[in-house]
Formats: structure tokens, sequence, C-alpha cells
């Protein structure tokens, strides 16, 4: 098969030997180079992957999906329940009365957002009850006034299950002795931990309890809703809420979650970004290299000039030369950042044994380990972006060399 000259001649250029090894070491430099950004990008991109799915999985296996409230309670939620489970997506609904207050315990306190629900029903759109360290969601019963506490919270506070809290809302109480705040105690009767920011802001109540602190007897503010799947809620529960009457209104878990997960999201772009400037120099390692070369084999580009090379074709080898060493550099780093990608959390495992140390302490981390989530498409980007900086790179040094006259390089050969 007969290679097309300037194919032919860039690949040559590529493996053959210097006669000055300080380009060789170029070359070598900037394949390197490449290598190892291409390979940090997708490591770091996939780890930026794994925190995001374990944040949203935490998270939304506690948080519901999505809620539809009512201007001034709703008293016939079960109705309302009832024909929310008939729609689509929609498996299972809990009503539910949210307010904020100051949880205090052993002179320390801590502001919350306490959520009067039913037993029953939570379990239906919250996966907290399967995340209880201690107690459990059953004493929580009307009048008994016992309180469910995430686990950063209760060791914030210094409490275990058998300790009472006092939880003093917002709001003054006017007494014969004056006016004071209102406030109650209550009795921890369970610890959860999901791993994750609710751990450290979310108590649970009794409904009946939550709607007679906050004068509500009777009714509820809404329903929590959970779905089939969480991206279905984005554009449902707004839709839902409508059909229901002017007074609903609906917001799903992004009002809520989302923007914690656009940090990470804008996170993980900047970081990428950052990460792109360990190409951007092998791009630019790349450059001086061919600059060099074109130094080097003047003579030898005004001799193919003579034997009838066109400028075009001499910018086609050097272009050649230049890109080769982008490709396999972008490939051997996309390579190699896969296979570790793919077994980044095995391989820090194995080194936690081996040296008998925890990178991430669950005491002080949500997530306990170094998660990793492979996504091809992302890899597909950043071998694309490299390859194009790869060849955006070869194109000053190529011209540069289309531009070398003959006569002018083999005057004193």
């Amino acid at each position: 098969m007969i290679k097309p000259v300037p194919l032919f001649i860039g690949l040559r250029y590529v493996i053959a030997r210097r006669r000055q090894q300080f380009i060789s070491f170029i070359n070598g430099f900037s394949l390197l180079g490449m290598a190892l950004g291409v390979l940090a990008l997708i490591v770091v991109s996939s780890v930026m992957n794994g925190f995001d799915r374990e944040l949203k999985t935490r998270i939304l296996s506690v948080v519901p999906h999505g809620f539809i409230m009512r201007k001034g309670g709703l008293q016939d939620w079960q109705q309302v329940a009832a024909w929310l489970k008939q729609q689509p997506h929609v498996i299972a609904a809990s009503p539910v009365v949210r307010g904020f207050a100051l949880l205090s315990a052993n002179n320390h306190s801590e502001g919350v957002e306490f959520q009067g629900v039913e037993p029953e029903a939570l379990r239906q759109v919250s996966a907290v009850g399967q995340h209880l360290l201690m107690g459990s969601l059953t004493p929580l019963k009307p009048r008994s006034y016992n309180i469910v506490l995430g686990r950063i919270l209760a060791r914030q506070l210094g409490v275990i299950p058998g300790d009472h809290v006092v939880l003093t809302l917002p709001e003054a109480a006017i007494t014969p002795a004056g006016i004071f705040p209102r406030s109650k105690r209550f009795t921890v009767a369970g610890v959860f931990s999901v791993g994750a920011q609710v751990d450290q802001n979310i108590a649970l109540i009794n409904l009946e309890d939550a709607a007679r602190l906050l004068r509500m007897p009777g009714s509820v503010q809404g329903l929590q809703l959970r779905f089939d799947d969480m991206n279905t809620a984005l554009g449902l529960v707004g839709n839902y809420a409508r059909e229901l009457g002017e007074e609903f209104s609906g917001e799903d878990w992004s009002h809520a979650q989302g923007s914690l997960f656009q940090a990470v999201k804008m996170e993980k772009t900047m970081v990428t970004l950052l990460l792109m400037i360990i190409v951007a120099v092998a791009a630019f390692n790349i450059v001086s290299a061919l600059v060099l070369m074109v130094a080097d084999k003047r003579s030898d580009i005004a001799v193919l000039r003579t034997l009838g090379m066109t400028s075009r074709q001499i910018m086609a080898i050097f272009v050649v030369q230049g890109s080769t060493i982008g490709i396999v550099g972008a490939a051997a780093g996309a390579l190699l950042g896969t296979l570790i990608a793919l077994n980044l959390t095995a391989m820090v495992s194995w080194v936690e044994q081996l040296v008998g140390a925890q990178l991430f302490d669950p005491q002080v981390f949500f997530v306990g380990f170094l998660p990793s989530e492979f996504r091809p498409l992302d890899a597909l980007i950043v071998l694309s972006a490299a390859i194009s900086m790869s060849l955006l790179a070869t194109l000053f040094p190529a011209w540069r060399a289309a531009q070398i006259a003959p006569a002018e390089a083999l005057r004193y050969e």
C-alpha cells in the first residue's frame, strides 16, 4: 500500500533518531505531558462524578422528590394523596408539617428544620428509617413529643436516645409572667445517619405534635411525593399542583437541594478547566519541538521543495508529526485514565488496608471512601479537546516550515 508522501515523511520524523537529543527529549516530554494531562482529567472527572452520584443517592433517598402545598394548610390531605397516587410516575405521598426552630441541649444550641411526619407514611417516601443508628421511628406518636435527630446534630448537642432536648420556635408567647419564646421539651427517640448534609439540620417529630406547635391542628402544610425516577419529578410536580387548583403550589427536590448539586457541577467544571492547563502546556511543548525540528530540517525541506513538493505538503509533514505526538499521548492517557477510573475505589481501599489508615474519616467527611464513576462521554470530550489542541499547536510551526525558501536554505550547504 502506497502512503501519501507527507504522511510517510511525517511519521518517519517521529520515529527516526535525532542528531540533536534535545529535540527527542522535548518530543518525549510533550507526549508524556499530554498523557498525564488526559489521565488526570479523566480520573478527576470520574471522582467528581462519583461524589455527585453519592450525594444525590444519599440525599434524595431521604429528601422527598417533590412537595405539594396549599395556602392556609391542607385538611383533606387523604383525598389529595389518593389522587396524586393515581397519577403517572407517583409512587407514594406522605403528609408533612415543616418549620424552623432552635434545638438546645447540654448548653449547646443548633438551628434545625423540624418535620412533622407519620412514621408509616414516611417510610414510603423516604429511606430515613433504613439509616437509623439508634432507636426507631415507631415512638413518634401523637402527644408523645419524641424526636429523631441526624447523627451530626445529635453529636453537636451531645445527646443519645433517652436524653431530652428543648425545641424553641421563632415566635413569642404572652403569659401572665411576661413575654417568653414558645418552647417544648422533646425526648430523643432515635438517631439516623445518611452521610449527607441532612444529618446536621433535620429533626423529625410526630405530625400532630408539629401541627400543634405551629397552631394549625387538624391540617398539614402539604404532601411529600416520591416518584419512580427523581429526574421525572422536575417537570411533573408543578403540573400536578396546577391541576389541583390555583391555591396549590409545588416544588421539586431541585428547589431545596439544587444549589448543592449545582455547586458540585460548577466545582467539576472549574477543576476540569484548571487541569486542562496541563494539556495546554503539553501542546506548547509540541510547538517548541516542531519549531526546533523545522530549524534542524531546513536543508531537508529545501531539497523536498526542489524535488517538487508544494508548501501545503511541507505543512502536512509537520502537522502529521506534531499531531501524531499529541494523538499517541492523548490515547495513552485516555487508556490509563479509564483503567484507573474504573478501579480507583478498589485501589484506594487496597492502599488503606496496606497502610492501616483511612483516607476519608467518616467522622469528618460525609462520604467515607473515594467514589468513582467513569462516564464515556466525559472521556470522549477530554480526548477530543486534547487532540484538537495538538492539531492547533502544529499549525504555526508547519506554516513556518512552508515559508522556507529553498535557495536561502541551500546557500551554504
